[in-house]
């Protein structure tokens, strides 16, 4: 797996809407309604994730979870990334 050129990462950003570049990772927060909604998306997310076998960097604070993608091992932004935002927009 290799990381974005720049030109493929802005492609991949106009197909993400609210999702940007943070510290060098694709970054999103998603807001829910209180907490149960926000631990629900995790748990509902993390079937899709462990079936991808990537997996996010993300926090959660009473109704909110921040993401952050990265492939590690290519060093930046990958398809993967991207597969895996989609994913997670597809779930919220």
């Amino acid at each position: 797996m290799r990381r974005f050129s720049d030109s493929e990462l802005k492609d991949a950003l106009a197909a993400l809407p609210g999702w940007s570049v943070v510290n060098g990772k694709l970054h999103k927060e998603y807001k829910f309604a209180d907490f149960i909604e926000a631990f629900g998306f995790m748990t509902m997310a993390a079937l899709g994730i462990e079936k991808m076998n990537h997996h996010p960097e993300w926090l959660n604070v009473y109704n909110r979870v921040t993401v952050d993608l990265t492939t590690h091992d290519a060093g930046g932004i990958t398809a993967k990334d991207a597969e895996l935002a989609n994913l997670l927009d597809k779930i919220w």
